[in-house]
């Protein structure tokens, strides 16, 4: 039985992915996808649940650092319920603050920062949101 999980983190523009395992406890970043138009956004992401088979999703909730929410979070729990409707899998929201900060740094550190790999912050961010959830999901 698959033990994986896919994560996205929401944006208008791009929507970031990444795959984990629920038995490895890790995350590792898949891509982006464009979000432009619904129909594209919906066939990759059916591609995605196609291949790697989740037991549950994650979706990234931007929240202002005070933890307020905002109208990108609307936008964000909005996702997460045509996904649960459109595969019938839980979708569990995972806090997303200071994310891409985190993933920006990261790809910088790396050598791989910089305007030319901005395309990678997205799925970096997904990874980190999808490896916290793991992490903590083994705390408990």
């Amino acid at each position: 039985m698959s033990q994986s999980m896919l994560a996205f983190d929401f944006g208008l523009r791009h929507i970031g992915t990444a795959v984990g395992n629920l038995q490895s406890g890790l995350a590792t970043a898949l891509g982006h996808i464009d979000a432009q138009d619904n129909g594209s956004r919906f066939a990759a992401i059916d591609a995605l649940v196609s291949e790697w088979q989740p037991v549950q999703l994650v979706v990234g909730l931007p929240l202002a650092l005070d933890g307020g929410e905002h109208s990108m979070t609307a936008r964000a729990r909005r996702f997460g319920r045509q996904l649960q409707a459109r595969f019938a899998l839980p979708v569990l929201f995972v806090d997303e603050r200071l994310s891409s900060v985190e993933a920006e740094r990261g790809l910088r550190e790396a050598g791989r920062g910089g305007r030319k790999n901005k395309h990678l912050v997205h799925a970096e961010s997904a990874r980190i949101i999808l490896q916290d959830y793991l992490d903590e999901s083994s705390r408990r």
